[in-house]
């Protein structure tokens, strides 16, 4: 059979058209019924000082990622913090702006080609940077479960079902770095054996215990950032929530944009955090109120901070996104250096 065959029966063009219908029907259940004018008049009255704090934690929260990226690969390679930091704000603003969540691939791309790596490791790195968010979502949303009464057992369900695929991603990440010589000797010549060799092998010297302790570390970190705009935000709209209701909320409204979609996660990412407030009886209204609020305090600093790191690398969105295209397709060549 042809594989070159078999892979064009998914039409290229079908994902970004389920994402964006996906998107749309989302906002169209989220503006069902909402009075829209009461919108501006409620953003006019926000507490501008907690806007700040928010604004500003939001922004501080991916500067930590570049410290915890940093941190994750020290052992394969010296990174500049301010680079890793461009890369990341223009991974973001690309998934502002493009479909399915292209900017995670448009960072790791930029963080290799910027720094002599393998994407594949850039890839594998981003990977391991997910399970251990995941593992700290899955606290935060356990710790406001347990003071929380009348979460749907669906939800319970969705995410104990999420928790055990962390579980398993985790004991795979654990098996690879104690089993290297195993895997390498399990791995014959082919199209991708090169790839997971060098996959393997930089997992294996970044899942040594101090690397693995200081990068889990610095995803708390991460985490508590993020809470504390969410929780900001909350304060500026005059909701009387704590900060660990924040961060359960916060964890379901990540939990429901894993999926890719629409730039953005328009949509979806509002219909996650009115269902996640409802849980805590809020009006649904009013939850609709916060979550747009939500939406334009997040998006507009990542979209202005996107725009100057791309400002300052010197490059265009669309050239880098077909270079690290490129980049990932040159990845599975054996043996071929990524530039």
């Amino acid at each position: 059979m042809d594989i070159s065959a078999t892979r064009r029966k998914m039409p290229p063009w079908l994902p970004q058209v389920a994402g964006y219908c996906l998107s749309a029907g989302c906002l169209a259940w989220v503006l069902r019924g909402y009075p829209t004018g009461d919108l501006l008049p409620t953003i006019s009255a926000l507490d501008w000082r907690w806007v700040t704090l928010a604004v500003l934690a939001d922004l501080a929260v991916y500067v930590a990622h570049a410290w915890r990226w940093n941190t994750l690969l020290a052992p394969v390679a010296r990174l500049g913090l301010w680079r890793t930091v461009q890369a990341i704000y223009i991974g973001l603003f690309a998934n502002e702006a493009l479909p399915l969540r292209t900017g995670e691939l448009i960072r790791c791309y930029l963080l290799a080609h910027w720094n002599d790596l393998r994407i594949s490791l850039s890839l594998a790195s981003a990977a391991v940077e997910r399970l251990i968010d995941g593992i700290w979502m899955m606290a935060a949303f356990l710790i406001t479960a347990s003071f929380v009464r009348g979460i749907p057992w669906r939800l319970t369900l969705l995410v104990e079902v999420l928790g055990a695929l962390l579980l398993v991603g985790a004991m795979a990440l654990v098996w690879i770095v104690f089993h290297k010589q195993h895997l390498h000797a399990a791995v014959s010549e082919g199209r991708w054996a090169a790839t997971f060799r060098h996959v393997v092998e930089g997992l294996h010297l970044m899942g040594n215990p101090r690397t693995v302790g200081w990068t889990s570390l610095l995803s708390l970190l991460y985490l508590a950032l993020q809470v504390l705009s969410l929780y900001a935000l909350m304060k500026a709209d005059g909701l009387d929530y704590s900060f660990w209701v924040a961060g359960g909320v916060l964890a379901l409204v990540r939990f429901a944009t894993v999926v890719p979609s629409a730039p953005g996660n328009v949509g979806i990412l509002q219909v996650a955090c009115v269902e996640a407030l409802r849980l805590f009886e809020m009006d649904k209204n009013e939850a609709k109120t916060f979550s747009f609020i939500m939406y334009v305090a997040w998006t507009l600093p990542l979209l202005a901070g996107g725009a100057i790191a791309l400002a300052l690398a010197g490059v265009n969105l669309g050239d880098v996104h077909n270079r690290a295209k490129r980049g990932f397709h040159a990845a599975r060549v054996p043996a071929l250096k990524n530039r």
